[in-house]
């Protein structure tokens, strides 16, 4: 349960410059992080074999394929990280990668006024929420992205989700996460302050729970993997 004092911030993907809002948020992030890392480790989790859900291998199979220092990658197409094999990924995580920072990626389902947003906030994903499934939770920092409308139909929504919606968010998040690493790692461009932070809502993703206001809980975003 990540801690809810923690800002969740929004991004409307189709807006000019999502990536780099995104990117911007994540240095901050990676600067305000109290952990003493030196490694990350991108956990992206989802299914390749449903439209909505394969925003984590999308994102995990683009960036597999760019050489980044100190940074590992899990959950692609080819070696999807879902609810079958999570406890597994996640133990071998701890023994592999115990001084690592992990960031965390997934999809969502959430109100119409949301759908296309992308989310990024401190603390850990809680994967399969969305259909009470009871999985462990997993990261330091989350990135979700809300790919259609949570509702009683989630399996079709899901199932229809259109792919170039999921293809958008996925290069808006690895732009943004290129970004925020060359940042940290490489020559710094532009300063870690957030562009912007959504008043007082929170999500509920396929990852993760934190409290909502009053006006949002009759549409709450779930999730599953």
């Amino acid at each position: 349960m990540p801690n809810e004092t923690q800002p969740v911030y929004y991004i409307e993907n189709k807006t000019s410059g999502a990536d780099t809002k995104l990117g911007t948020v994540l240095f901050d992030l990676f600067l305000s992080c109290k952990k003493d890392f030196n490694e990350l480790v991108i956990l992206c989790i989802g299914s390749d074999r449903i439209t909505g859900d394969s925003l984590g291998p999308l994102v995990g199979h683009s960036l597999s394929k760019t050489p980044l220092k100190s940074t590992y990658i899990y959950g692609t197409l080819a070696q999807p990280v879902h609810a079958l094999n999570l406890n597994k990924t996640i133990g071998m995580l701890k023994k592999q990668h115990p001084h690592s920072l992990i960031i965390a990626v997934d999809a969502s389902l959430g109100s119409k006024n949301h759908i296309g947003f992308l989310t990024i906030s401190a603390g850990a994903l809680e994967p399969g929420l969305g259909v009470h499934k009871s999985l462990p939770s997993v990261g330091d920092i989350s990135i979700t992205g809300i790919v259609n409308i949570s509702g009683a139909f989630d399996h079709f929504l899901l199932q229809s989700t259109r792919l170039a919606t999921v293809v958008q968010m996925a290069d808006s998040i690895v732009s943004g996460i290129l970004l925020a690493h060359h940042q940290y790692f490489g020559s710094r461009v532009f300063p870690a302050v957030p562009f912007f932070q959504l008043p007082s809502e929170r999500t509920r993703s396929f990852t993760k729970f934190t409290p909502l206001s009053a006006a949002a809980t009759s549409s709450l975003p779930k999730g599953r993997i």
